[in-house]
């Protein structure tokens, strides 16, 4: 599987391809390491994609994407990509909107075995009471995506607590 490295405002992006198709993107802090090999087609769009979200002109992913998981993890996964750019949603609200309102933990789970950071914005979904919980990228990356999200969106400052 190719593996690009792309720097963002937030850390080294790490894309995967597979079958031209985008299969994972990840955040690390790392310094960006040299990459073995030029990237792909694929690869070339979706950091393209990536660098319109972080300049403020993309508000949607249109990439060829391949989550892998389970059926339920696709339906999870689905339905993140529904919750509007600058908004947020609870684990409650995001259960309820996907009528399984007593699946609140499997949901929440599925959220964090999603490996399409930003595109598939698992990174919408915040704890009851506003706090930032459950993001695999650090929670201050988490921070930084809504705040820009409501930023482009014009929603003005979010409060939210670490």
């Amino acid at each position: 599987m190719p593996v690009y490295h792309h720097p963002t405002p937030i850390g080294t992006a790490i894309i995967t391809e597979e079958d031209g198709y985008v299969k994972a993107i990840s955040v690390t802090g790392d310094d960006r390491p040299e990459n073995a090999e030029a990237p792909t087609k694929v690869m070339m769009m979706a950091v393209k994609q990536l660098d319109e979200y972080f300049a403020g002109k993309r508000l949607i992913f249109d990439m060829p994407l391949k989550p892998e998981g389970t059926k339920f993890q696709q339906e999870v996964w689905q339905h993140l990509q529904t919750i509007p750019f600058g908004s947020t949603v609870t684990y409650t609200q995001q259960s309820k909107q996907m009528q399984q309102p007593l699946a609140i933990r499997a949901i929440a789970a599925a959220n964090g075995k999603n490996k399409l950071w930003i595109v598939i914005p698992c990174h919408r979904v915040i704890g009851a009471s506003g706090e930032l919980t459950g993001y695999a990228g650090e929670i201050w990356r988490k921070k930084w995506l809504l705040e820009h999200e409501a930023k482009i969106a014009g929603i003005g400052q979010l409060s939210l607590s670490l």
